[in-house]
């Protein structure tokens, strides 16, 4: 049994979310099309297939959250590979409660470093960490187990993060 890291995993959802929004096929299709390989790793798959199905479940309610935050920005301007990776970390942030802020964050900025502009490390970023400020002020995150550990070791931390450049 084949095990994948999870940035690959995540990479796929954006794929899968990317094919499926140019597509609109059903959405078992795309996933046994784009995620098939994923398969051999019942726990990768999974995982896969669960973020897909979040983010398209709360669509509305996550985009609602992207145009709050950057209401200076024409929503549709946006690159189409940005939206999906922000869509992708705000419900990891809100509906995985064992993966910490700060390890969504990062991924969602290398992933956009591979698959968006030059620009997109840098905006995804700083949307996301201001919607992680906006979270925790809110108290919408409720986080447990692994997710935790990041939260408290950076709680008092009021500095931004700054992605590798």
């Amino acid at each position: 049994m084949t095990t994948f890291k999870r940035r690959a995993v995540r990479e796929k959802v954006l794929q899968a979310l990317y094919a499926y929004e140019i597509s609109k096929e059903p959405i078992t299709s795309v996933i046994n099309n784009v995620m098939g390989e994923l398969k051999t790793s019942k726990d990768d798959f999974e995982f896969a297939k669960k973020l897909m199905n979040e983010v398209i479940h709360h669509e509305q309610e996550i985009e609602t959250i992207i145009k709050a935050k950057v209401a200076h920005w024409e929503f549709d301007r946006i690159a189409f590979i940005d939206r999906i990776l922000l869509r992708m970390g705000i419900c990891e942030m809100l509906y995985f409660p064992d993966i910490p802020p700060k390890v969504t964050i990062n991924e969602s900025i290398e992933i956009a470093k591979t698959f968006s502009t030059e620009q997109s490390g840098k905006f995804i970023n700083g949307v996301l960490d201001a919607i992680l400020n906006d979270f925790k002020k809110d108290h919408k995150l409720h986080k447990a187990g692994r997710g935790l550990i990041e939260q408290n070791l950076h709680s008092d931390n009021k500095q931004t993060h700054n992605p590798k450049v």
